[in-house]
């Protein structure tokens, strides 16, 4: 009997100043026992020299790791975009939203896969906020709080039905990827997440959540600017008013 060749799994991770903590992240996927497993870090040349270290774990391990360097610092989402495209153009069957700072457990990915092999889900979410999941307690209570806000935000003027909506962990299956048109999303920052959320919705595609602990990071600082934040608080009533001008996306 022939056995179906695994799918190829992409893991794609923005990099910017994160050279102390790509290293551990590559380990932790290399040990998650996943075959056709890659990670692909797109560096937005870090002037930290992340860029040179995610080189030199794709030339020890050209199987595993993959590097796509970009020449400036362009924002979160057009990082996941060209990644993402990368990794559809090359073939994925799933690609995998990962945060390079170390706050996403990367052990999870396993039960994600499951869930889009056993179940109709266009999409897997890592969640802190349905029944087993958590943040640490070493996480900055006004950060809290602004996730929590976040959440409640986007979900009454969105009616996404999503406990995280603004998560960063998630494992998609590439026909979903390509349903909701991901590389003509322009939503940058965290923004980008939630619009990647609503399409999903909007096109009809089931999302499933399991829980996760999130970590606050390690190395390195948070990308979280006010600009970033004033482009969250926009970014919903554009999508709604969008919405209501244009057609359904296909499904």
């Amino acid at each position: 009997m022939n056995v179906p060749p695994a799918p190829r799994v992409v893991v794609v991770t923005p990099t910017y100043n994160e050279r102390e903590n790509l290293p551990i992240l590559a380990d932790l996927l290399a040990g998650v026992g996943i075959a056709n497993l890659q990670l692909l870090v797109v560096d937005d040349n870090s002037p930290d020299g992340t860029g040179l270290v995610a080189d030199e774990l794709a030339a020890r391990s050209p199987d595993q790791v993959a590097v796509l360097h970009r020449t400036e610092k362009d924002g979160l989402g057009r990082a996941y975009v060209a990644g993402i495209s990368r990794a559809l153009a090359e073939g994925a069957d799933v690609v995998v939203q990962i945060d390079a700072d170390l706050s996403h457990p990367a052990a999870v990915i396993p039960e994600m896969l499951r869930l889009l092999q056993t179940t109709d889900a266009g999409v897997v979410i890592g969640s802190r906020y349905i029944a087993g999941g958590s943040a640490a307690g070493e996480w900055a209570w006004h950060r809290r709080l602004l996730s929590a806000w976040a959440n409640a935000y986007v979900n009454t003027i969105l009616r996404l039905h999503v406990k995280d909506a603004t998560a960063g962990f998630k494992a998609w299956r590439a026909e979903t990827l390509r349903a909701i048109e991901v590389s003509s999303i322009r939503s940058n920052g965290y923004a980008f997440q939630v619009e990647m959320n609503y399409r999903t919705v909007r096109a009809g595609i089931r999302i499933v959540e399991t829980p996760i602990r999130f970590e606050e990071r390690n190395e390195g600082s948070s990308k979280m600017t006010l600009g970033v934040q004033i482009e969250s608080a926009l970014m919903p009533w554009r999508l709604l008013l969008g919405h209501r001008r244009r057609p359904a996306l296909p499904g």
